[in-house]
């Protein structure tokens, strides 16, 4: 037994050290010239390496390879497909002489490596053009069709460092990750290809996970599944669905998922300046198809913040951005989203230490607005919405249809629910170029006027229900151009409210009297500013207003009530923010209820309104009203003497 265990120790030595002494026996520029024909005839490509060469041969064939290149596809930007710092590959001893590519463990170290697609939209990654060309087979344009006896299993492929870059040929985009951390399992052609780890794009890191279910069929042109899932501080996705027409035709379906919409804009160096509550967490889920240039989502279901979307919608990615939309935005708050107004000395709040503050001029914004982003989509929308909000402006349900094209702008409201009331209209903006033309054309009937005007313009002072109809146009590039530059007309018709900030019918009483002789009038005084207290009564207030350089003018103010009716003309100067009203206010002679048509009235008096917006004042022209009743009793005795005179 000692003698046999001898022997038996002697042999292991022996072979032991024909396993350490074979590699230098063994022509290692042979081995690597082998693999080397064997890559070449199967892709068509060289395989080069310029720095060291190691073998070891057990228990697989091992080949450390350092300053490794693979060329690339002949039409290729660059000479070399791929180049890496180091090569490690683990090779069954069978694979050498089976005509198969077989590989247990593969570790690549600083790689570069370029997929491209040249000007005919062909990916330098198809590599198996040379086994196919030796197939009879018939196949489909763009595809090739491997022998069922071809197969190439890498087992476990490690990548370390270096950088992966994208060049599209055909746009000549580019995108470029680097600090590659990957693992790859292919167990065969025919089996799920799995790559896990980390990459780094744009000094973000992102961690990936994807599974294609049968590369082979990737290789040969044809639809294959795939799921991914990319998890990131900025953005999460999901995605799992069919890859088809050599990538350039993806469906299935799409979830992402993020916290901060304001981060994703500042990674890509955008910053959206917005409010706390705004662009923060989001979620996107919906059937996707990226076919060509064409992005289309179905199902969607997109959140932002408070805000719920629904819809579908088509986006054409070519040279010239397109977006066709269809969706619903629910209850739908912009005041989240739009800047703070600039505020005017007259809405700047009062020193409490003070008191209340006196109300100081309006100022019209002149800061020029950039609409230029505008003609670089086209777009043709159609949303809807439970209700919206922007600034104090609040409306029910509501929808709207969009379309851009070329910079020009026409938005159509299609239903209008707002205020009590119900309305459509009109909007056209031209933005090819500064200054902008805006074309407005609105019809609302039933609508409530105190909020309405009160919340789009701050003008509170007038109440009642009734319509309101306008065609304006205006061009510039602030707010100042437009106000100054609004032209065309304003109609309105209201019934049963009120003016707010003066009694009128008081106010003529006491001039009558006053003219009467009662001096005791004067005490209250006929000269007043707007008061919040007082107002006038009206069944019916109706007039016209025309605009010219942002000066509107009407003649033909009516207003009814039971005690007065008044009449006027004037102008209201929106640049100035001034007032220039003249009025004529009478006191009906008879009361019949809220329905008279009575027109007549017993004593008139002229009132002017005039002053700048925030300091309007009220005056009544009791010297006009006196020469008035003075012709009146004139008329009265004229009449006596004739009916003497001729015996009425």
């Amino acid at each position: 037994m000692k003698t046999l265990a001898k022997v038996l120790g002697i042999i292991i030595v022996v072979i032991i050290g024909l396993l350490i002494a074979i590699p230098f026996f063994i022509p290692v520029d042979a081995i690597f010239t082998k693999v080397s024909e064997e890559v070449e005839k199967t892709t068509g490509r060289t395989l080069t390496i310029a720095g060291d060469k190691d073998l070891a041969i057990f228990p697989s064939l091992r080949l450390e390879l350092n300053d490794v290149s693979f060329s690339n596809m002949a039409d290729g930007s660059r000479a070399n497909m791929a180049t890496m710092k180091q090569l490690d590959v683990h090779i069954p001893w069978s694979s050498l002489f089976s005509g198969e590519v077989k590989l247990d463990k593969f570790v690549i170290r600083e790689p570069d490596i370029l997929l491209e697609t040249n000007a005919q939209g062909k990916g330098n990654w198809q590599l198996f053009d040379k086994v196919a060309e030796q197939q009879p087979e018939q196949t489909k344009s763009g595809q090739i069709t491997l022998p069922e006896s071809f197969d190439v299993e890498l087992g476990e492929v490690a990548i370390y460092g270096g950088q992966f870059t994208y060049l599209d040929g055909q746009t000549g985009a580019k995108q470029q990750i680097s600090d590659l951390e990957l693992a790859v399992l292919l167990e065969s052609l025919r089996k799920p290809l799995e790559l896990k780890g980390g990459i780094t794009y744009m000094t973000q890191r992102f961690n990936l996970d994807v599974v294609v279910d049968n590369p082979i069929k990737a290789i040969e042109g044809r639809p294959f599944a795939v799921t991914k899932s990319v998890d990131s501080k900025l953005v999460n996705v999901e995605f799992k669905g069919q890859i088809a027409e050599q990538g350039q035709n993806i469906s299935g379906t799409l979830h992402l998922d993020g916290d901060s919409v304001k981060d994703i804009a500042k990674w890509q160096g955008v910053d959206l300046n917005a409010k706390d509550k705004a662009f923060n967490a989001f979620s996107v889920d919906g059937a996707m198809q990226l076919q060509g240039q064409s992005f289309t989502i179905n199902k969607l279901v997109a959140k932002l913040d408070e805000l719920a979307i629904e819809g579908m919608s088509t986006i054409n990615l070519g040279e010239r951005l397109a977006v066709n939309a269809n969706v619903d935005l629910g209850m739908l708050d912009l005041n989240p989203y739009l800047p703070e107004p600039t505020e005017t000395p007259a809405e700047k709040p009062a020193d409490d230490a003070k008191g209340d503050a006196k109300a100081e001029p309006i100022v019209w914004d002149d800061t020029k607005m950039d609409l230029s982003a505008l003609n670089s989509l086209d777009a043709n929308v159609v949303v809807r919405s439970s209700g919206l909000k922007a600034r104090d402006i609040t409306l029910g349900e509501n929808q709207f249809t969009l379309k851009l094209q070329n910079a020009v702008a026409n938005l159509s409201m299609d239903k209008f629910v707002a205020y009590e009331g119900q309305g459509k209209g009109t909007v056209m903006l031209n933005a090819k170029q500064a200054p902008y033309q805006l074309n407005t054309n609105f019809s609302l009937a039933g609508i409530d006027a105190e909020p309405l005007l009160t919340d789009a313009a701050k003008f509170d002072k007038l109440m009642g229900k009734g319509s309101l109809d306008w065609q304006l146009s205006t061009r510039g590039q602030s707010q100042k151009d437009f106000v100054n530059a609004l032209a065309g007309k304003l109609s309105f018709n209201f019934a049963d409210g009120a003016v707010k900030g003066a009694n009128v019918a008081e106010l003529v009483r006491k001039a009558k009297e006053l003219i009467k002789g009662n001096t005791a009038a004067l005490a209250d005084g006929l000269n007043t500013g707007y008061d919040e207290s007082q107002k006038t009564d009206f069944t019916a207030l109706t007039g016209s207003m025309t605009f010219t350089n942002g000066v509107g003018t009407n003649s033909d103010l009516s207003l009814q009530s039971p005690l007065i009716r008044i009449t006027g003309e004037g102008e209201v100067d929106l640049p100035a923010t001034k007032v220039n009203y003249r009025l004529v206010t009478g006191i009906v002679d008879s009361i019949e209820g809220q329905g008279t048509t009575d027109e007549s009235t017993g004593f008139k008096i002229p009132m002017r309104i005039k002053g700048p917006f925030h300091d309007v004042g009220i005056k009544l022209d009791v010297a006009d009203a006196a020469k008035e009743e003075a012709k009146e009793k004139v008329k009265d005795k004229v009449k006596d003497k004739l009916k003497g005179l001729f015996g009425g």
